[in-house]
Order: structure tokens, then sequence, then C-alpha cells
């Protein structure tokens, strides 16, 4: 792409009979096309992405209800559109489909049986719903060809596999996860040794920046017991192969590889595809060492990368008083404006796992509003439980369900559950109740009916007593079993758990109590007889006793199966699960709301998530985003959501480094501001349904003391569905250290990529939660690099233009410790003072500690260079001298700002200078 001297390629698509059309030649270039992604700043949701560009429209096919137009009944409504601008370099473009790969047949050189090498370079979201198939020769519908596979899992994690018979008996796998830090655009590398000489194997895990090095190690030797090999197999290699059998679950990586290798145990190259050498458009070529490869599918080698993924809400064709100029404008909009639209909430956790679940034959949640008179029940061919006295919509105090009904004696109910699968040899009847205090005498406050030895189960409690009892069909007991309870099933939620199963001549029974989240208890025994099945659930015949007025029931669920999972988890509305989990399962259950994130390290470090009440999707999804901290956004390679949790915003390496200094690299305006803005230095941090912590900063220059000593009180407060009221207090203190951040604001930086054609690939690299950093900033500005984060963007693309505004913050606070690190394990002493003045030529500093310990002490090995901020000029320190006084040895040539620019700067002795070392 020669941009800016030739047109910009600007690639607008619209998805039509299931296909993408390009349309950009009937795109109006008098009119740029504008996009606009993310937010403001952190403080600010997030809005649908949207973009505006206007259709000529004089051939009248964008008048979606134009009979005479060729795309009449294709365009409406939401209709897919999508825009790209090329990158420089070509690359394999991946959209997941199992028909989209890149393949060369099976060659006796590909049959690697003994030490193998696979190298895999890569841009793609590293985790999703499902795990990624990188690269490998494996094909195992068939059960017998599976040789070797390099996949992503879903959490993020690079798995080796491989077979020494081609089948999944012999298969074995290793994983290692791969650090969020690294860039987007990774080379992956995975080495095994099937004999270490030492009776076993040895796998190993590398990164690097591309193909050509320096690699990396993620991991230790991990050796596993017994020598190995790998099966020869004749499946073809594929870049982005199908694994679709249960032994080895994983679909074709949805995403963009740049070049791939593959290595023999004599450390030869056998196979070397590198997407980047070939033009766009070509389907078939042949590697370096003669392998010849075959796009299939919609595998494409291009240079598109997408701006945007967007759904057309609306159509509005115009034209003027002459009729010459008719246009149709369009504002699109990204996939979160039309889920915002929706005002349904979502179903109860429990209204939404039971019935989906394994062996259900009946269930009534009686979520019903207040009015009803009967309780439905979401199943096919189930009929709704019939009741009388039953005073709906009153308990709201389980966090599973929506409101559920109380007993007002002399209230009842019947049910009838439809005949079981044939061949059941057990059933299983579950429903929650709360009472808050325990009846006087035992009343039978649940009943179940069979067609077997027992007719008819009834439950009763007491203070400490619970029975069960077990009639034929002629009133005889069968079974009358008393069981110590304690209090534990009162004045609380009480799962109850009643199943039974057919074991030879006799019936096992067991009845189990379950306070949801937390103790359980239980009772089994047998009687001599035949199972029959469940018919049905009801009251006593005369009705529910007084004693029972105001208990709470519902959830019923009948099921073929002795021991089901159906209320697993959802009965405590999924807490605790993290953030990650949360929305990953919600936008499963979603069919039609794909989610993929960036995982900082793993699942397991995203915040712990309180239950799961009814409401709205996206609020439900931003409500885990508040809790864990990151931030949700749209995809703009798909039509789907993105979650990027907080741990991917700590110490991130650049993503784009501009020079203020090098010509048209950082276009006007750049105007930071010192302002108050985001300042908060009081925060309150509450759990929904819990406690509270408030963290006040009382130190520094943005502390809650009047000036000169602080700036005052600016206080907020939020509520968080989190799980333990203990996750507040370092929440809250979170906070307070984002919104006392002393360093200038820089809201928004602008890069013309028409006077900086150099810096494309860079910026078409570049997502939301990414650090921009600027070097060489004006004399007139403090010394140092800013670094910035991205929380949103505009652009503006026309025919010779190309602008594009990331809005930003600062990315100081994101500089975090790492117990432990090289790097980020260094913490700053409590105060320092410069014993003698210096000025922009001296090497060294006398360092006073007038707080905490020294920099070193004798005892202490330290490792160099580090940096510090000495009066605002940033220094990289080589060495550390003496005890009573630090003498610091300054770099002058590499520090950041004043001294490496040659610029006069004297810093007076003994004044306070706080030594922030970087990453602390």
């Amino acid at each position: 792409m020669a941009f800016p001297h030739d047109p910009l390629e600007t690639d607008v698509s619209i998805l039509i009979d299931g296909q993408w059309e390009q349309v950009a030649a009937e795109v109006y270039t008098r009119s740029p096309i504008s996009i606009e992604r993310g937010r403001a700043n952190e403080a600010s949701a997030v809005a649908p992405s949207k973009a505006t560009l206007v259709f000529n429209n004089r051939s009248g096919d964008w008048s979606p209800r134009n009979p005479r137009s060729s795309r009449y009944g294709k365009i409406g409504r939401n209709t897919p559109l999508r825009i790209a601008l090329p990158g420089t370099v070509p690359f394999l473009a991946l959209t997941g489909d199992p028909a989209d790969f890149a393949a060369t047949p099976d060659t006796a050189a590909l049959d690697v049986v003994g030490d193998l090498d696979l190298r895999v370079e890569f841009t793609a979201t590293r985790n999703g719903p499902a795990t990624q198939n990188l690269i490998g020769k494996w094909d195992d519908t068939a059960g017998t060809q599976m040789s070797y596979l390099l996949q992503l899992s879903t959490t993020g994690q690079l798995r080796l596999r491989w077979s020494s018979d081609g089948a999944g008996t012999g298969a074995k796998s290793y994983t290692w996860p791969i650090p969020a830090e690294l860039p987007r655009r990774v080379a992956v590398r995975a080495a095994l040794d099937v004999d270490d000489g030492a009776s076993g194997y040895i796998v190993r895990m590398y990164w690097a920046p591309s193909l050509a090095g320096p690699w990396a190690r993620f991991d230790a030797d991990v050796r596993g017991a017994g020598t190995t090999s790998v099966h020869a197999g004749t499946a073809p290699l594929s870049i982005a192969p199908t694994s679709p059998a249960s032994v080895t679950p994983g679909v074709p990586l949805n995403g963009m590889v740049h070049a791939a290798e593959v290595y023999n145990s004599a450390g030869t190259l056998v196979a070397s595809p590198d997407f980047t050498a070939h033009p766009v458009g070509t389907t078939t070529f042949a590697d370096d060492t003669g392998k010849v490869w075959t796009l299939a599918g919609g595998a494409e080698i291009t240079n598109r990368r997408f701006r945007l993924h967007a759904e057309v809400p609306s159509w509005s064709p115009r034209w003027d008083v002459s009729g010459q100029d008719i246009e149709t404008p369009v504002e699109v909009a990204g996939i979160m404006r039309r889920l915002l639209q929706g005002d349904k909430a979502l179903d109860s956790a429990l209204r939404r796992s039971v019935p989906t679940s394994q062996g259900i034959l009946a269930y009534w949640p009686m979520e019903e509003s207040a009015g009803a008179t009967q309780a439905y029940s979401p199943m096919a061919g189930v009929k709704p439980m019939k009741v009388t006295g039953m005073q709906f919509a009153q308990v709201d105090t389980l966090p599973s369900s929506s409101p559920l009904p109380t007993l007002k004696a002399p209230s009842s109910i019947l049910a009838t559950a439809p005949a079981p699968p044939a061949g059941s040899t057990g059933w299983c009847v579950t429903w929650l109740y709360r009472l808050d205090q325990a009846p006087a005498v035992e009343r039978t406050y649940m009943g179940i009916t069979g067609s077997g030895t027992v007719r008819r189960w009834a439950f009763t409690f007491a203070a400490s007593i619970s029975r069960i009892v077990g009639y034929d069909s002629e009133s005889n007991e069968v079974v009358n079993q008393a069981v110590a309870t304690s209090g534990d099933l009162f004045n609380q939620w009480v799962q109850v758990m009643f199943r039974a199963r057919q074991s030879g001549g006799s019936v096992e029974w067991r009845i189990d109590w379950q306070d949801p989240g937390g103790d359980a208890g239980g009772f089994s025994a047998t009687y001599t007889g035949t199972i029959g099945r469940c018919t049905g659930v009801t009251s006593p015949s005369a009705g529910f006793h007084a004693d029972l007025d105001g208990m709470a029931l519902g959830h019923i669920g009948i099921f073929s199966l002795y021991q089901p999972a159906a209320y697993a988890g959802a009965v405590t509305g999924y807490a605790p699960e993290t953030a990650l989990s949360r929305m990953a399962r919600l936008t499963s259950e979603e069919s039609n709301v794909p989610l993929s994130w960036v995982d900082g390290n793993n699942e397991q470090d995203s915040e712990w998530m309180g239950p799961q009440r009814p409401g709205k999707l996206m609020d439900l999804l931003q409500e885990a985003a508040d809790a864990d901290g990151g931030v949700l956004y749209e995809n703009r390679d798909a039509l789907a959501l993105i979650y990027r949790d907080r741990g991917t915003f700590y110490n991130q390496t650049p993503g784009l480094v501009l020079d203020y200094a090098a010509d048209g690299e950082v276009a006007p305006p750049l105007e930071p501001l010192d302002d108050d803005k985001d300042v908060r230095n009081d925060r309150t941090v509450s759990r929904l349904g819990g406690s509270s912590a408030r963290a006040v900063v009382e130190d520094g220059p943005l502390s809650v003391h009047a000036p000169p000593l602080g700036v005052g009180t600016y206080d907020d407060s939020v509520t968080l569905n989190v799980f333990s009221d203990a996750q507040t207090e370092r929440i809250a203190n979170w906070r307070a250290h984002l919104g006392t951040w002393d360093e200038a604001r820089y809201p928004s930086v602008h890069v013309n990529l028409a006077a900086a054609p150099h810096l494309i690939d860079h910026v078409l690299d570049l997502d939301i939660g990414d650090l921009i950093r600027i070097n060489n900033l004006p004399e007139w500005m403090p010394p140092g690099p800013v670094d910035l984060l991205i929380q949103g963007y505009s652009e503006v693309i026309d025919q010779y233009a190309w602008d594009i505004t990331f809005n930003c913050t600062p990315a100081g606070p994101w500089e975090v410790g790492i117990r432990d690190d090289a790097n980020q394990g260094r913490r700053n002493t409590a105060g320092s003072a410069l014993a003698t003045a210096v000025d922009e030529d001296d090497t060294t500093l006398s360092v006073t500690t007038t707080a905490g310990p020294q920099w070193v002490d004798a005892s202490v090995a330290y490792e160099f260079p580090l940096d510090v901020i000495v009066g605002g000029e940033a220094m990289t320190v080589t060495g550390i001298t003496g005890l009573v006084q630090d003498v610091f040895a300054r770099t002058v040539t590499s520090g950041w700002g004043i001294a490496s620019s040659g610029q006069a700067w004297t810093t007076t002795g003994g004044a306070a200078a706080d030594y922030a070392v970087q990453g602390a």
C-alpha cells in the first residue's frame, strides 16, 4: 500500500445471503467514514461502537423497500456491515469455521515419530469458549490418525498433544499458560524430547516476538515417566485443523496466522508455510521445503484488517429537489446497541438451569406473580401445578430465584409428572423451602406419589426431628423412619433431595438436606419391594397445617435419575464463581451472544462474584466487569463481545511508541490536563447484600487534606456484586490508588497516518486497553516518556486521509509490583533527599534516606541497573555505595528526559525527593 499518495483502499462489505459482498465502490468518498469505539475514560461506560457512511443511491439499491432494487428483500434492519483497511503485510485469515484451514498432504518427511518441534506465529484472541487448534497432523474422526497437535486452551494455555498409536488410548498432552503480557502477535513453540536418556520424555515451551526469535522459555523442563513416540499416520499437516472427537475437542483457530515451522528429531525443517511472503489472494503455494499448501473454505491470504463489525439498524434514503443527488446515509452500530435495547430480564438462575438438566421430567419454579392461581411448568407436556391458598411472590431472599410463594393454611398443592424413559431404574424429587420457626409438633411439609410398593411418601419435621413415611396402596406403612435433625432446617433456605433406586429385590432410598452454599446432611435406608415411578407431588389431604403458615416453597423438580446435578451451582446463583466464569457461562447460555476474553494470568485471578440475580443480560455482564475492574467492549473482528480483565492492564509493553520529535508521529493537539476530573480520594465499596469498606487517602498531593497538603475530599461510593465482604477493602484501596495517581492527563492522542504511514501496522494492532508511549516531549514539558492506556478511539477515513484519535488515561497506576520479580519486585524507600545539589553533567548523587530503610545495605545483593525519578527527572542508576549515605552512580546518557536531551537541569540538595522505582 503506497498510501498516502495512492487512494486508501477501504473495504466496506455487507452480508447478503450468507456471503460478504464488497460495496465500497457505492460509498460516497465526499463524506468520510467515521468510526467510534470504546469509552472516553476509565470512569465512563463503554458505548456501542458506531460508524457513519453515505451510500450512493442513484441506482435505488440502497432503498430497502424498493422492489426494483437488486437487493430487495436482502437488506433491512440490522443487516451486518463491516469496515476494513489494508495493512502492509499479508497473513492467513481464519474464521474458526471447520471448513477454513490451510493444509499440505502427508509425506514421509512430516511423519516425525521421534523428537518434535512445532512453531507458529499468530495473532488471535487467546481465550474463548472453545479450545483452538493452531497446527497439527491430527485426524481423530477415524480414531487412528492422531500424530501431533498444538492448541490454545479456553484459558489461554499452550497445549501440545501427541499420540503414540494414533488413537486416544495412546494420546498424551502437556499444557502451560501463555502470559497475558506477551504481545498480541506472538510466536509460540513446543518441543518434545521423546527420550531424555533417563527413561523419560521432556516437553519444553517457548515464546518469541516472531519465528526469527529470540526464544524465551515459558517453563522449566517437564519430564514424563517412560519414553514416548509419535505416531506417523496419514493425516495431512494443517494450519487450524478440526478435532471434533471427545478425546481431543477443539475448533480451528479464529484469527491470523503469519507463519509456521515444523522440525524433526534431527533439527531439520520439514515444513515452513510463510503466509506473509505471498500476494493477497494466493490460494496455493510451495513453502521453502517444497511442501505444497492449499487453502480451503473461507481461509484466505489477505492484508485486510477490520476496524468494525456492526449492524445497520435503520435505512433513510434522501435526495435533493432535483432528484439527481440521491443518497442513503447510515449510522451503523455494534452488537451492544441491540443487546442494550432489550427490556426482558433473564430468568432466575434456577429457572434457566433446571429445565435443561439431564433426566428432568417435570419442574415447577413457582415464580408466578402475586395474582396467580396455579404454578406453570416450563417443561413441554407438563401440566401446571394446582394450588389453593398459596400467596405468590412473597419471599425474595433466595438469590437464585425470583420471588416465591408462601403457604397459608389450609393451602395445598397437586402436580403430576410424565412417565420416565424406558429402562429407568431410579428417580429423584427435589425442592427448596424456608420456614423461619420450627413447628411445635411434627408437620408434613411435602408429599410424593408413586406407582411402586410405596404409593405415597410423607415428609414431616419438627424442631429436632424429621420423619420419612412411606405408605402402600392400602395406606399401610412400608417405611417409618425418624431422623434426628437440628435447627439448621429452619430460618434459612434448605434444599431437599429425596431419591430412590432399585437394588435387586430392595429399594434403596436416601434423603439429603442442603443449606445452599453451606452445610449438608442426609440419611439412607432400604425396604423390600419395587421402586415404580414417581407420579407427582402433593400436600396432606387436609392441606398444609397452620404451623407451616409463611413457609416459602418453590423449584420442585422430578427427575428420572437417582442423583441429578440439576441444582448444583444454580441453587446458589453460581456464587462463588469468578467474573470471567460468569460472563463465559451467561454468553454460552445465550447462544446469540459470542464472547471471547483477554485473561491477565488465569481465570482464577478475576474477582469472585456474589449470587446471580434475575436481570438483563448486559446488566449482568457489566455487573461482573465492574466487580472485576476490567472492561467489556465489542470485538471489531466479528459481531461479538470481548472482556479484558483487570490483570491485562498491568505492566504492559507499549503497543505503539510515538516520537514527539519525529515529524508527523504525534499530530496536534497534544494537550495535558492537570485537573481534578478523575480525582477520588475517599472511596467506599459495598457488597450487594453485605457490608462495606472505605479507603481514604491521607498522604500525598491528592490526599483529602486541604491545600497545600492535599486537594480536599473527593468521595464516591459503589455497590458491587462480589462474593465476600473481605473483597471490599481490597477493591476500595485499589480504586483509591487509581483515583489519586498524581500525573497529568492526556485525554487524547492524535495520529495522522497520512503523515506517518510507517505507523499503520502498529496502529492496526492496537485495541482498547493497550499502552501507548510518547517519547521526546518538548522542553517545556516534564522529562520522561508519557505512558497512556487506550480507553477508546475515533477515526476518520477518507481517500487520502486517515486520522485516529485515542482516548487515553495514565498508565502509571497500572505499573504494579510483582513479588520476587527481577524488575517489578523492587520497592521504594519511605523517603529520600539529595545531600548535595547536582546539575546535568553530574554522574553521581549523594542521597540521604530520611525515612525507612536505605536503598541498599551490606546484606542485600541488588540487581542493576534500576530506574529512579529525582526531582522530576528519570535516571538510570548503575550502582549504589556507602552505608551512612547512599551514593548513586547516575548514568546521564540513558536518562529518559532532561539529562538525555542535554538540557540544563539542576536539583537542589537537601530538598525531599521521591525516589519512585519504576514498577513499584
